[in-house]
Protein backbone atom coordinates (compact mmCIF):
# COMPACT_ATOMS: atom_id res chain seq x y z
CA UNK A 1 0.00 0.00 0.00
CA UNK A 2 1.14 3.45 -0.92
CA UNK A 3 0.61 5.89 1.91
CA UNK A 4 2.32 9.69 2.03
CA UNK A 5 2.07 12.39 4.55
CA UNK A 6 -0.79 14.54 4.17
CA UNK A 7 -3.31 11.92 2.73
CA UNK A 8 -6.78 11.43 3.84
CA UNK A 9 -7.77 7.76 5.34
CA UNK A 10 -10.27 6.43 6.75
CA UNK A 11 -10.53 3.68 9.66
CA UNK A 12 -11.75 0.28 8.56
CA UNK A 13 -11.29 -0.97 12.26
CA UNK A 14 -11.04 -0.18 15.80
CA UNK A 15 -13.11 2.07 18.23
CA UNK A 16 -12.13 4.87 15.54
CA UNK A 17 -14.00 2.97 12.76
CA UNK A 18 -15.41 4.93 10.26
CA UNK A 19 -13.63 8.13 11.07
CA UNK A 20 -11.37 10.30 8.77
CA UNK A 21 -7.91 11.01 9.81
CA UNK A 22 -4.49 12.74 8.01
CA UNK A 23 -1.36 10.46 7.78
CA UNK A 24 0.91 12.69 9.56
CA UNK A 25 3.87 10.01 10.06
CA UNK A 26 4.98 6.61 8.73
CA UNK A 27 6.65 3.93 10.02
CA UNK A 28 8.07 1.19 7.97
CA UNK A 29 6.12 -0.12 5.52
CA UNK A 30 3.25 -0.92 7.72
CA UNK A 31 2.44 1.78 10.21
CA UNK A 32 0.73 5.77 9.96
CA UNK A 33 0.49 8.01 12.40
CA UNK A 34 -2.72 9.82 12.06
CA UNK A 35 -4.32 12.63 13.52
CA UNK A 36 -8.05 14.22 12.74
CA UNK A 37 -7.02 17.54 15.37
CA UNK A 38 -10.50 16.28 18.05
CA UNK A 39 -10.03 12.76 18.73
CA UNK A 40 -6.62 11.99 18.15
CA UNK A 41 -4.04 15.17 18.52
CA UNK A 42 -1.35 16.33 16.52
CA UNK A 43 0.42 15.38 20.14
CA UNK A 44 -0.30 12.32 20.21
CA UNK A 45 -1.34 10.69 17.01
CA UNK A 46 -2.33 7.40 16.71
CA UNK A 47 -0.03 4.47 15.34
CA UNK A 48 -2.45 2.44 13.18
CA UNK A 49 -1.50 -0.19 10.75
CA UNK A 50 -1.99 0.53 7.23
CA UNK A 51 -4.36 -2.33 6.35
CA UNK A 52 -6.88 -1.25 8.64
CA UNK A 53 -7.20 1.98 7.21
CA UNK A 54 -8.94 2.54 3.41
CA UNK A 55 -6.39 5.72 1.58
CA UNK A 56 -8.56 8.19 -0.26
CA UNK A 57 -7.16 10.17 -3.49
CA UNK A 58 -6.88 13.42 -1.20
CA UNK A 59 -3.79 14.74 -0.09
CA UNK A 60 -3.30 17.69 1.66
CA UNK A 61 -0.17 19.94 0.42
CA UNK A 62 -0.12 22.13 3.37
CA UNK A 63 0.19 19.51 5.39
CA UNK A 64 2.78 17.27 3.85
CA UNK A 65 4.91 20.36 3.25
CA UNK A 66 4.62 21.59 6.97
CA UNK A 67 5.39 18.31 8.04
CA UNK A 68 8.83 18.46 5.75
CA UNK A 69 9.69 21.37 6.51
CA UNK A 70 9.72 20.79 10.34
CA UNK A 71 6.94 23.62 10.50
CA UNK A 72 4.71 23.14 13.28
CA UNK A 73 1.45 21.34 12.63
CA UNK A 74 -1.85 22.55 14.84
CA UNK A 75 -4.84 20.56 15.59
CA UNK A 76 -7.14 23.48 13.65
CA UNK A 77 -5.32 22.62 10.21
CA UNK A 78 -5.82 18.92 10.35
CA UNK A 79 -9.58 19.92 11.63
CA UNK A 80 -9.87 22.56 8.92
CA UNK A 81 -8.26 20.67 6.02
CA UNK A 82 -10.83 17.91 6.79
CA UNK A 83 -13.65 20.08 6.75
CA UNK A 84 -12.75 21.32 3.51
CA UNK A 85 -13.05 18.24 2.21
CA UNK A 86 -15.76 17.08 3.45
CA UNK A 87 -14.92 14.75 5.77
CA UNK A 88 -15.74 15.99 9.18
CA UNK A 89 -19.06 17.67 10.00
CA UNK A 90 -18.27 21.06 11.45
CA UNK A 91 -18.87 21.73 14.98
CA UNK A 92 -17.93 17.60 15.75
CA UNK A 93 -17.15 17.33 19.17
CA UNK A 94 -16.21 13.88 21.21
Amino acid sequence: MDVDIGQVVRSKAGRDKGRYFIVIGIEGDDYAFIADGVLRKVENPKKKKLKHLEIKNELIGEIKEKISNSKRLSNSDVRKALEALGYMPTGEEV
